[in-house]
């Protein structure tokens, strides 16, 4: 039997990724780096997570930074497994979260002959992630590693490529890993912050965005009473809802899509916004709409850890670029003499609670009905996870996201993210009540980790929206050619019976009084926990819309 040493590239890398704090790796293993799989399989600080797809390996990850604040840490081969696993670097990179993938590479003397999976990782990630390279020497394993983190980390966090040519990881050497990176410090000008106060002092109807780049618990609890204190009426950023908490007096609800038609309104009028961490990208403005995106009428304030962002799409009458934090409790803390007190705040904090109350409507299975019980029956603080689709919309408007993270889902509205990502959360907070919230057509997409919860003991409730279609496109398309269904039908399985194959306990629900005894018994159970939840495609989306209605007009 052959017995071989683990090389000491190999070994270097790990002792690397525990120096920077990793104690957990999302991977699907591949030939090309078994190097590191060995080292990984020596050592018993890091976990390692082994899943079923590249792109669920990508969301675990994207998850895991997310309610970590350090890189997610994946592991995948070169070629099919690196390209698959670039939909998960495309959310880290438009959601704004630290990542690091490792990527197996061809060994060094095979470069630019095309070879077996060969892909230049630096030109195809360098777009759509914060760094790409590739680590040649494996003296250099700590500064690439140590670069890795603190780029993923700093500014506007993002996800970072580094890709490991098979013979490196072979190598000798002596290299020591580098001390952990943390993020830099970055506190508010004084004077910006003086001038900020003075803005709001002049403002009639000012408005908060918050949530986004850094986004922290320090971040939420220091700017909830900044806005307590002022009466400011705050909205979230599309999928930050988890910004700030939903009792606060001032939350005025989230942008996005399915807003609150009057706090679109009350965006639109404001004299004075407060873009704190948000970076007022197309879907959290309705295609740079709410607010306009000039206006000769309206000041912004647009708070950012990175300058690249300040000033890039929207013109800023007051760039402040600091850590969400620090700012924050700068905020919070400041004390001068000017007197500010909106009742605006709490104005917009009824209107929201009065559009997140579900009222009875004429469904078999009433979705809106389905969440407030969920919201009566589960913690607080359970994380809820979800991909696109318009079954997410009855979550982001009647689920209240009390706790901090309790929000994972995709900005970049990338299916297939709610699986992964709640396998993520399971691992991560074992203690707390994790949902995953899929359409059919998202579920499939990445349905396969329920195998990799089974394997690792994650607890965490699954509930399938199933109207045997892709719904968003399907509204669109009654929109735009009423009557004309093209592509968007789905034949699907029993999600249930799927569940049960997986070695979960499963339910189905058709009618709403199915769903409430399907969840009061899915939390009498453990592990994994599944309800198949079949509605008619007339129940379109939390709005009302229906597909008659849309036809109609």
């Amino acid at each position: 039997m052959k017995t071989t040493q683990t090389p000491a590239a190999a070994r270097l890398l790990v002792d690397c990724l525990i120096e920077q704090g990793c104690d957990r790796v999302f991977t699907v293993p591949g030939e090309s780096f078994l190097q590191v799989l060995d080292a990984l399989g020596q050592q018993d600080t890091v976990e390692v997570v082994t899943c079923r797809q590249e792109g669920g390996v990508a969301f675990m990850a994207c998850a895991d930074g997310a309610m970590t604040e350090r890189p997610g840490v994946a592991f995948v081969t070169r070629g099919p497994g690196a390209t698959n696993a670039s939909i998960g670097v495309h959310v880290a990179m438009q959601d704004s979260q630290p990542m690091i993938l490792f990527v197996g590479d061809v060994d060094s003397g095979m470069r630019d002959r095309e070879g077996f999976q060969e892909v230049d990782f630096a030109a195809f990630f360098g777009p759509i992630c914060k760094w790409a390279a590739r680590i040649d020497d494996a003296d250099r394993i700590p500064e690439y590693i140590a670069r890795a983190y603190a780029t993923a980390i700093s500014g506007r966090p993002g996800p970072v490529v580094l890709a490991l040519p098979e013979d490196m990881l072979s190598r000798a050497t002596e290299a020591q890993p580098r001390a952990r990176m943390e993020r830099p410090a970055q506190a508010p000008c004084p004077d910006a912050m003086q001038a900020m106060m003075a803005m709001l002092g002049d403002a009639a109807s000012p408005v908060a965005i918050i949530g986004g780049a850094g986004w922290s618990a320090k971040a939420r609890e220091h700017f909830q009473l900044f806005a307590e204190r002022l009466g400011i009426p705050v909205a979230t950023a599309f999928r930050r809802q988890d910004a700030i908490a939903p009792t606060s007096q001032v939350y005025a609800g989230n942008l996005g899509y399915g807003t609150n038609p009057k706090l679109v309104e009350r965006v639109k009028n404001a004299d004075l916004i407060l873009a704190v961490g948000a970076r007022l990208g197309e879907a959290t403005t309705d295609g740079y709409t709410v607010p306009p995106l000039s206006d000769a009428d309206r000041k912004l304030v647009h708070i950012h850890p990175d300058p690249e962002e300040l000033n890039r799409v929207y013109a800023a009458d007051l760039a402040i670029c600091a850590d969400m934090g620090e700012f924050a409790e700068s905020a919070a803390l400041w004390d001068d003499d000017t007197v500010l007190s909106f009742d605006a705040g709490a104005q917009a904090h009824a209107e929201w609670e009065s559009w997140a109350t579900a009222h009875p409507a004429d469904h078999t299975l009433d979705m809106g009905q389905a969440v407030t019980f969920m919201r009566d029956t589960l913690p607080a603080d359970t994380i809820i996870c979800n991909g696109a689709g318009n079954f997410a919309g009855w979550w982001h408007r009647y689920w209240r996201y009390a706790g901090f993270p309790s929000q994972l889902a995709p900005t970049c509205g990338a299916m297939g993210y709610g699986v992964p990502a709640a396998v993520a959360a399971a691992l991560r907070f074992p203690d707390r009540t994790v949902v995953a919230v899929a359409g059919d057509g998202d579920f499939l997409m990445n349905g396969q980790e329920l195998a990799t919860a089974v394997q690792h003991d994650a607890n965490l409730i699954v509930i399938v929206v199933d109207n045997s279609a892709y719904g968003t496109i399907r509204m669109h398309q009654e929109r735009e050619f009423p009557g004309r269904v093209s592509g968007t039908r789905l034949a699907n399985p029993d999600f249930a019976a799927l569940a049960d194959a997986y070695g979960g306990w499963s339910a189905r629900a058709e009618t709403t009084a199915q769903f409430k005894k399907a969840l009061v018994d899915a939390k009498g159970h453990s592990g994994l926990r599944l309800i198949h939840c079949l509605i008619n495609i007339e129940q379109l989306a939390a709005s009302g819309i229906s597909v008659s209605a849309l036809r109609k007009r």
